[in-house]
């Protein structure tokens, strides 16, 4: 069983968005999405709501990567962001996602979204819950 596999298989709100990641180690993770039309809240800047998406999914596979060896998997528990500058059309974002902090349970995390540029668009803070895979509606 490959937890990661089957999360892929199943992150439907992921594949709507095109995106994509790398595990860069245990619980450091590189995320990439190409702002789209479809995701745009103005006529060139994309809704907060993608970025807010996008950010959940950078330090959820985060922490989704820290504990997969301990046969377990996350909940997103709360995350604050701050939004920096706007993503714009054709934007291609990166997002970098670390776990600060890994427990038994609670899993603290921080995220970052840069554009093709360099430049930072937003920033995050969150904490995980890690659970059994057995618990998981993954397993139904």
């Amino acid at each position: 069983m490959d937890i990661l596999d089957i999360y892929n298989t199943h992150n439907h709100f992921g594949m709507l968005l095109g995106m994509t990641y790398s595990i860069i180690n245990s619980g450091e993770v590189s995320y990439s999405l190409e702002v789209k039309q479809e995701h745009l809240a103005t006529k060139t800047a994309a809704h907060g709501g993608l970025l807010a998406g996008f950010m959940d999914a950078v330090i959820g596979v985060a922490a989704l990567s820290a504990v997969v060896a301990d046969k377990k998997v996350v909940s997103t528990i709360e995350f604050k962001i701050s939004y920096l500058k706007p993503a714009l059309l054709g934007d291609r974002l990166i997002g970098k996602g670390l776990v600060l902090q890994k427990g038994n349970r609670i899993i603290v995390t921080e995220g970052k979204i840069y554009n093709q540029h360099n430049e930072l668009i937003c920033i995050a803070t969150g904490t995980l819950n890690a659970y059994p895979f057995e618990k998981s509606d993954f397993n139904s």
